[in-house]
């Protein structure tokens, strides 16, 4: 078996940006179950928003040259002529030394271009004393000050969150084209794993962890998961029932499995699926190196590390670009890390990227990303951790009080 012609995370994400798309074609969804979809194409707005001039505050619509001198030793006199009832149009056009009343969201009337806030007056019969001045435009939205007709209100690619929804409503979109939401079918292999509601477990036996950890990391992706249980080391189980969940998925993952031991069989298993089979084999990264990256046809298949922290470390590296490539996300703009020094020296060696996991620390002087040690096997030091940070391969490590990037975990 050829192992480990090893690329570097560059070079693996490089792949997966070039070898894989979305996955099937965009599909018409209300907008009540298109939250952390992906458009698959732009939104132009047909109208404007707001659709008229309106009131942000409760107060008198005036002309704000009628209000010019205004204080509280000195009010200016208006004639107050109506009362604007929200939801109504505005039919009585204000004059010169005039005021009407206006709720917030109320429509301005014609010849007004300013409210004063209920706060500034003093309204006695018909006549309001006017305590303040208030400038043209102030307290008041004009129609098209949030979205103008024409506008390109939101483009393909983007993930949809509730205010998305909510531009999306008020311009009377009510479907929207998205990509959907991939399939991921995750298999754990081993002949020691066992399911996490065995309450007695024999010596050698753990809990499967990953199929709980990865699925739900998927889940938080904008996936729907497929838990496809465990499988022995035994090459014929396994091949069968990695076939079967191939057939049902849009991504197939794979944990444990992976390494260099006689009975690692994810490698074969994933070439057994179609053409053109293994890509990378093996990553230059600690954690994680024994990483597997496949294509069968148009569909990925991943090999993730058995151990827990490995494969979640590389679950936020690899996968989650791929499941946004596979939903037709755009690729982020900015750079997602935030900025913070490191607690300790951390060496490294050449020629590798390692991950160190990290909680963050708000002191006097800043923000500070203090390592969290422990074992690729330990989930819990993943517990204690908000991120990680990469040391780069052409780097030997860093420095106490080097400014380093977080990458968060969600």
């Amino acid at each position: 078996m050829k192992f480990f012609n090893v690329k570097t995370v560059a070079e693996t994400l490089d792949v997966i940006a070039n070898q894989f798309h979305p996955i099937t074609q965009p599909v018409e969804v209300p907008l009540t179950e298109a939250l952390g979809m992906v458009l698959s194409e732009d939104i132009v707005a047909g109208e404007q928003v707001p659709h008229f001039d309106r009131s942000t505050v409760d107060g008198f619509a005036v002309r704000a040259r009628d209000t010019y001198g205004a204080s509280d030793s000195l009010p200016a006199f208006l004639t107050v002529t109506g009362k604007i009832e929200m939801g109504k149009e505005a039919s009585q056009v204000l004059r010169e030394g005039q005021a009407q009343a206006i709720p917030t969201g109320g429509m301005l009337p014609e010849g007004a271009d300013s409210i004063v806030m209920i706060e500034h007056v003093e309204e006695v019969d018909d006549l309001l004393n006017v305590y303040r001045q208030v400038a043209p435009g102030e307290n008041i939205i004009r129609a098209g000050d949030d979205v103008n007709k024409g506008d390109l209100v939101m483009a393909a690619g983007q993930r949809l969150r509730p205010q998305d929804l909510g531009v999306l409503s008020a311009i009377g979109i009510t479907t929207v084209r998205v990509y959907p939401r991939p399939v991921v079918a995750i298999l754990s292999t081993g002949d020691e794993i066992v399911s996490p509601d065995k309450k007695e477990l024999a010596p050698g036996e753990v809990r499967d962890i990953n199929s709980i950890t990865i699925g739900a990391a998927a889940s938080q992706c904008g996936a729907e998961v497929i838990y496809g249980g465990i499988v022995d080391d035994d090459y014929e189980a396994f091949a069968a029932k990695a076939n079967e969940l191939f057939n049902r998925a849009d991504l197939l993952l794979l944990s444990g499995g992976s390494s260099v031991g006689t009975r690692d069989y994810t490698e074969q298993v994933m070439q057994s699926l179609g053409n053109p089979g293994v890509l990378v084999h093996g990553v230059a990264i600690k954690p994680g190196k024994p990483t597997i990256v496949a294509k069968a046809g148009e569909k990925p298949v991943m090999g993730l590390p058995g151990h827990p922290a490995s494969a979640l470390i590389i679950f936020h590296l690899f996968v989650v670009p791929l499941l946004q490539k596979l939903q037709g996300q755009a690729p982020a703009q900015i750079d997602q890390r935030i900025r913070a020094r490191i607690s300790r020296n951390i060496p490294s060696a050449v020629g590798r990227s390692d991950y160190i996991r990290v909680k963050l620390e708000e002191r006097v002087d800043g923000l500070w990303a203090v390592p969290v040690f422990g074992k690729s096997g330990l989930i819990s030091t993943l517990v204690r951790s908000d991120g990680m940070v990469e040391i780069e391969a052409n780097k030997e490590g860093i420095i106490e009080g080097d400014m380093v990037q977080v990458h968060l975990f969600q």
